[in-house]
């Protein structure tokens, strides 16, 4: 039975992740700040058929100096074994450069670059051939976005920490890949979404008619975690319905007036 640690699964992307490898028989560590939700999602997958013996769950701060021991002794201690690690914790609503203070910056680089690399380095030792860390990004790692300031700094941290795994450790028969989601509607995203700009700056602009989901996501993790996906190293796969690779606009975009002239 091949294991797979989750982070930030309590919701969003994470649940999704979590889920979708759990149903396709793997045992899965689920990991994040809140205890309550994470009982959520066990007692989801227990609902949906998945024997508690593949669950486990460890509510804990990943820039907690401790954390990253602790979730692989959970699992270590459960299963005795780490295939694969899903980094995906992170948070949204960045501002600007010239609108971020020191606080803000410690904190998107402590979550989402530094959490990573402290916890990849812990599990590390403990893959073996054919084992794989995907990394959650974004597209603000891909092309230049809005706002992005903190968030888009620490993606990209992430983008480069990828591509080094990959080629330090594939010697090893370890990969590392990327997935970068475009506006994923998760609970971290909805409320962004009635915002008039944000909407049109994604829904306009994406060649494909819908936003993403969470299973699109969950499913691209899946698929590099699978015999399928088993040359893929060093990439960053875009799910995003075309919005980073294109300049797609639509007819509505095109014929309104909703830029000044």
């Amino acid at each position: 039975m091949q294991v797979a640690i989750v982070t930030g699964a309590s919701s969003g992307i994470g649940f999704g992740c979590a889920t979708k490898l759990a149903r396709q028989g793997m045992a899965v560590l689920a990991t994040g700040r809140d205890e309550h939700r994470l009982a959520g999602l066990a007692a989801s997958l227990q609902d949906a058929g998945v024997e508690p013996e593949r669950i486990a769950t460890v509510a804990v701060d990943l820039t907690e100096p401790d954390a990253p021991r602790q979730i692989l002794q959970a699992a270590l201690s459960r299963w005795d074994r780490v295939d694969y690690l899903i980094n995906n914790a992170g948070v949204g609503s960045p501002k600007p450069l010239h609108e971020t203070d020191d606080e803000t910056l410690d904190h998107f680089l402590n979550l989402m670059l530094r959490a990573p690399f402290r916890l990849t380095r812990e599990v590390l030792p403990h893959l073996g051939p054919g084992s794989a860390i995907i990394n959650i990004t974004s597209t603000f790692a891909v092309v230049g976005g809005l706002r992005g300031g903190a968030y888009s700094a620490a993606k990209g941290g992430l983008t480069a920490l990828t591509t080094h795994l990959a080629c330090q450790y594939g010697p090893q028969g370890i990969r590392c890949n990327a997935v970068a989601p475009g506006v994923t509607v998760t609970p971290m995203v909805e409320q962004r979404l009635s915002d008039n700009r944000f909407r049109k700056l994604n829904t306009e602009m994406t060649p494909y008619p819908r936003l993403g989901r969470v299973d699109d996501i969950a499913g691209t993790v899946a698929f590099l975690c699978s015999e399928a996906g088993s040359f893929i190293n060093g990439q960053t796969i875009v799910v995003d319905g075309g919005w980073s690779a294109t300049k797609y606009l639509s007819d509505f975009g095109l014929d309104s007036d909703w830029v000044q002239p």
